[in-house]
């Protein structure tokens, strides 16, 4: 199972990463108290929030408007674990991880504070800067494989696999396995990568038994640096849960043989059209079907589809049809976008979730598929040089 394929099953985990049950409270009077301090200048007259990392999401917890020389000042109560906060003005972050009562200060200068910002007071949170500016340097290189007019489907997943595996190794060796205690290798843990149309961690447990290791080396020793800590008691539930996970892909998974995939049955779907309806693959039998998986909430989606819907008039009289399943998140939105379509539209709304991904080996959306009058898969997109030919070749 390649890199890419294992990123898309995390978009879930990603959601819970860095969560707490309950916001610290901060600005308390009394007891042990850390402070976070500094200048962000070329900011005035901008809100400053100090977000708490939750268990459930961000929470802004205090903010305060800078003045033109961008001082800023927060106090709150230590935490008893280490817990993880940023520092946001707009969509500009910086990452910060107390672990009792440290004085960090902070510099920068906006619009660039995510990158281009000194941190002092603590060695972590000096980690968790050489993390993030990795972090984004791999999105940047990535981007670029992606991008490449000069590499096909398969050599830009291969190369995306191949930078991901390398870039693993380097964090899991330096900032991971050499102090696992630490609250930056607990960071590392949840890096995200934005592949295709949503994030997906880039150590993903649910699906990589090697990463799973990962998680349980950084859970074991957190249990015995800070027993008890809801941090802990969630790193523990998801190597469980990976553990659990991956020994059921193993007994379950079928990958499809594309060198034999023009005499294997189609696998069917059996998913709600936009009418109320279920609609199954596995019925098109008779009739040469282009099987789409696609998200209309992409701007490229509009051009896509105009392209079906030119195939579609010109094919569908000779048997031609369109089995198009959306992975949309918002079901009212593909409700409303595929109202006026003329072809069968379903929706998962499992979304990248969704187990017809891994069924048919999807790495990448929008993809498609064509199945001939047997109701048999004929070819993927990678392997079509000129669709309409390729249509025209079945009917």
């Amino acid at each position: 199972m390649t890199l890419t394929r294992q990123m898309k099953t995390s978009n879930h985990i990603i959601k819970t990463a860095f969560a707490a049950f309950v916001a610290l409270s901060l600005g308390a009077c009394t007891g042990e108290q850390f402070q976070i301090s500094g200048n962000i200048t070329e900011a005035e007259d901008s809100m400053l929030y100090l977000d708490h990392m939750s268990l459930n999401g961000p929470v802004a917890i205090d903010s305060t408007r800078l003045d033109d020389e961008g001082a800023f000042l927060f106090k709150g109560k230590a935490p008893e674990a280490p817990e993880f906060y940023r520092l946001r003005i707009g969509r500009q972050i910086v990452n910060i991880a107390i672990d009792s009562t440290e004085q960090i200060t902070v510099k920068a200068s906006y619009p660039n504070m995510s990158t281009q910002y000194e941190v002092s007071g603590s060695d972590e949170c000096a980690k968790i800067k050489e993390l993030a500016l990795l972090q984004i340097q791999l999105q940047s290189r990535i981007n670029a494989i992606v991008q490449s007019p000069e590499l096909g489907v398969e050599a830009v997943e291969d190369s995306v696999d191949r930078v991901l595996a390398g870039y693993k190794e380097f964090v899991k060796n330096k900032y991971i396995f050499g102090a696992p205690m630490k609250a930056y290798a607990y960071f590392a843990l949840f890096q995200t990568l934005r592949l295709g149309y949503a994030n997906a961690l880039v150590f993903n447990p649910r699906a990589s038994e090697n990463d799973v290791k990962v998680f349980a080396a950084v859970a074991t020793s957190w249990d015995t640096y800070y027993p008890g800590a809801e941090r802990v008691k969630n790193l523990h539930n998801i190597a469980i849960e990976g553990m659990k996970n991956v020994r059921i892909m193993k007994a379950q998974e079928k990958p499809i043989d594309w060198d034999k995939v023009t005499v294997s049955d189609v696998i069917d779907i059996a998913l709600p059209d936009n009418k109320g309806g279920i609609q199954h693959l596995n019925q098109m039998g008779g009739k040469v079907v282009l099987l789409d998986f696609h998200v209309f909430a992409t701007s490229e989606s509009t051009e896509r589809i105009m392209q079906l819907r030119d195939l579609y008039n010109k094919y569908h009289a000779q048997g031609f049809e369109i089995f198009q399943v959306s992975l949309d998140p918002d079901e009212h939105f593909w409700k409303t976008s595929t109202a006026a379509l003329p072809w069968i539209c379903v929706r998962d709304e499992r979304g990248i979730e969704s187990p017809y991904l891994s069924s048919y080996n999807i790495q990448g959306l929008p993809t498609f598929f064509l199945v001939n009058r047997n109701n048999a898969l004929h070819k993927r997109d990678a392997q079509i040089k000129d669709l309409e030919a390729e249509i025209r070749s079945l009917l």
